[in-house]
């Protein structure tokens, strides 16, 4: 095996953390916070080395200081009604840490985060519609390692609708793709390369069921881990604040 695979791997479960404050239902559902759910579903399915934290915007730096992030590996982030709250500090930073090489897995609503929006480079607007509905999670790509032993489709019985038109830009690879009983449909599974780093988006999770506990869904979530942990430990980028002088000058 090698280094890659003997290294522990770090992962840090982000979510905002209001719902489960403000919403008694959500709290009930959630006891430990959707990060809590989450960050319990990897540790199952995970290598038992591995080290994996949880942080809220609430934190200091929204717990993801250079320090945190330099030891991270692989990001997860779930968000809704605080996108605006982020500090755009913090989102340069883990914009900077992905390029570099950390994996990113954005959830659900996390689709209009500054972060992923900011990746993205477009509105990454989408349809939508909240009434309880049943979704199924279809694997279109399934040789991929994220989609490796995940049951097709995955059922879903309460779930919000997201559906097209979803305004991102062409995914490198779309693993699942969603249907709701209204019809629509939805890419719910999506791959994209930003600089060194692996970004993953996966809409099933929203905070008024309890997906983060579902078997299937947690299984999904640990094998993208597994895909978007950095290819070569956590390499940085090149300093080019300051490149030599002279380079452009014109020789007399």
């Amino acid at each position: 095996m090698g280094s890659r695979d003997a290294a522990p791997l770090r992962v840090t479960v982000w979510n905002e953390g209001v719902h489960e404050v403000v919403d008694a239902h959500v709290a009930e559902l959630y006891p430990a916070g959707i990060h809590g759910a989450i960050a319990e579903g990897l540790r199952e399915r995970l290598p038992a080395d591995s080290v994996i934290r949880t942080a809220i915007l609430a934190d200091d730096e929204h717990g993801l200081s250079e320090a945190v992030l330099a030891e991270t590996d692989v990001l997860l982030w779930w968000g809704h009604v605080a996108h605006d709250d982020v500090d755009d500090a913090v989102v340069a930073r883990v914009h900077r840490r992905v390029l570099e090489g950390m994996g990113l897995l954005v959830l659900h609503s996390g689709h209009f985060s500054k972060i992923f929006r900011s990746l993205m480079g477009t509105t990454c607007s989408l349809a939508w519609r909240n009434e309880a509905e049943r979704e199924l999670v279809w694997t279109v790509a399934p040789t991929h390692p994220i989609a490796e032993g995940v049951q097709m489709p995955i059922v879903i019985d309460h779930q919000e609708m997201y559906g097209e038109f979803f305004d991102i830009p062409t995914p490198d690879e779309l693993v699942f793709v969603s249907s709701f009983e209204g019809g629509e449909v939805f890419r719910s599974g999506v791959t994209f390369r930003r600089g060194n780093g692996k970004v993953f988006y996966f809409s099933p999770g929203d905070q008024d069921y309890p997906v983060y506990f579902h078997d299937q869904v947690r299984l999904v979530l640990a094998n993208a881990v597994r895909w978007a942990r950095p290819a070569h430990g956590s390499p940085r980028l090149p300093d080019v604040t300051n490149p030599a002088r002279g380079w452009f000058e014109t020789v007399s």
